[in-house]
């Protein structure tokens, strides 16, 4: 039993993007001490990058007059040195970079992750997307202790929740954004309490289980491979894309012209391709639009051609003249 309250646990905060705010915000709101914050630099945006963008965890710490520290390195022994001095008991982490030994092991508790994940399933930083695009029925919250090999920490706590059919990327983000902040907070409470029983992950790992990984998705992660793919993964990999960064198809029209078509949203058919190419684009014209797989059909109902808005296949279909002579490859 550690002989301590939650305003004498001193938490150093590590994280930067939407999803890591809620967790800090419940802390705040909660009476936990966080006496700073470690987030991105603030980044260039604009036409020329002449505006600064600060984190939206960076912009919530401010509002409540937590003090931010945003290392360029985080081996940089000035940021060390600075971090020392806050003589935290705990760190948190949510959604943030990988730590060096020199952090993770300052704070006399350790430092602690809540990651989007079943772990030891996918490890690593597109764990929502990638439990989406492989159609997992099921998914959850991890916390766990930092130690030197990344998302391999002893487990604390783990929650699941389910994976509709019809879920995006975005309502996991959503649901486990909201979960990964309770979680949170009942790890901090085992810490001061001292009921922590943490298990490696390794006991969790059967000699059977496949380690699925979660890899940082870029520009080319994101293309469909149509003549790859069933109906039910063409529709797996965009809801899992889906809205950010998104799944994109070619769209070739007869005379050769190319332009890229993101997709957003699609429903599953339950039909076949009657032998006809895959790639081949069905449509009425008006309101439907469907892309002919290797073992069915998708209907698109949410896309964006480069250049333009957003828009319903609805919308699309007003402005395009016969949609039915072109392919996506």
């Amino acid at each position: 039993m550690i002989n301590m309250t939650k305003q004498d646990l001193r938490i150093i905060y590590m994280g930067t993007p939407d999803f890591a705010v809620e967790t800090l915000r419940m802390l705040v709101e909660g009476g936990y001490q966080v006496v700073a914050v470690v987030t991105m630099p603030d980044k260039p945006v604009g036409r020329h990058g002449s505006v600064l963008q600060a984190s939206p965890v960076k912009s919530y710490a401010l509002s409540q007059n937590i003090p931010v520290l945003q290392p360029e390195k985080l081996k940089d022994p000035a940021f060390v040195e600075e971090l020392r001095t806050y003589n935290a008991d705990l760190q948190v982490v949510v959604a943030f970079r990988m730590l060096p030994e020199v952090v993770w092991d300052m704070p006399r508790f350790g430092t602690f992750n809540v990651h989007a994940a079943l772990l030891p399933q996918y490890r690593g930083a597109a764990p929502i997307n990638w439990a989406v695009i492989n159609g997992e029925t099921e998914t959850g919250i991890t916390t766990f202790f930092l130690t030197h090999d990344i998302d391999t920490g002893k487990i604390i706590q783990q929650e699941r929740v389910p994976i509709l059919t019809t879920d995006n990327a975005e309502d996991i983000h959503d649901k486990l954004m909201h979960l990964g902040a309770r979680l949170c907070r009942e790890t901090v409470d085992a810490i001061i309490a001292g009921t922590v029983k943490a298990i490696p992950q390794e006991e969790l790992i059967r000699q059977d289980t496949e380690l699925k990984p979660a890899p940082k998705i870029f520009k080319e992660t994101c293309r469909i491979a149509w003549t790859e793919k069933t109906t039910k993964q063409v529709y797996d990999f965009i809801r899992g894309l889906s809205p950010y960064p998104a799944a994109w198809t070619i769209l070739k029209g007869v005379d050769g012209k190319e332009e890229q078509l993101k997709i957003y949203g699609s429903e599953y058919m339950e039909v076949g391709n009657d032998g006809m190419p895959v790639g081949t684009i069905l449509s009425d014209g008006k309101k439907q639009m469907s892309i002919v797989t290797t073992d069915g059909q998708l209907r698109l109902t949410d896309i964006q051609l480069a250049g333009k808005k957003r828009m319903s296949v609805t919308a699309f279909l007003c402005g395009v003249h016969d949609i039915t002579s072109s392919h996506v490859e």
